[in-house]
């Protein structure tokens, strides 16, 4: 077994001065926690794993494709592989929990 808590996660991913933290990778998929200020724009671009949003703290916006919708607390948010994808209009810092699978290269 593998656990983890979110405080600790996210005070690694601030201590290591990125907006990613991989904390997790096996064998057919990964898990990392990605955060985004209020305010700040989201660099990302298509992935070759689908992949798996879960807000875990904020609120944002988020296009998947052609589609946009408004994302809190308790949001999941499931991105193809390939899809273009970004959080915008972010309103509040935003912490999220993301899985890839096949786990991210």
């Amino acid at each position: 077994m593998k656990a983890f808590r979110l405080d600790e996660l996210e005070a690694e991913r601030a201590a290591n001065d990125g907006a990613y933290l991989q904390f997790l990778r096996e064998r057919n998929m990964s898990a990392g926690l990605y955060a985004l200020d209020a305010g700040s724009l989201d660099p990302q671009l298509p992935h070759n794993q689908d992949e798996i949003y879960l807000v875990v703290s904020g609120r944002a916006a988020i296009t998947v494709g052609m589609e946009t919708t408004q994302v809190g607390r308790g949001s999941v948010v499931y991105v193809p592989a390939g899809v273009a994808h970004k959080f915008h209009h972010i309103t509040e810092d935003l912490r999220v929990m993301v899985i890839f699978s096949p786990p991210e290269s």
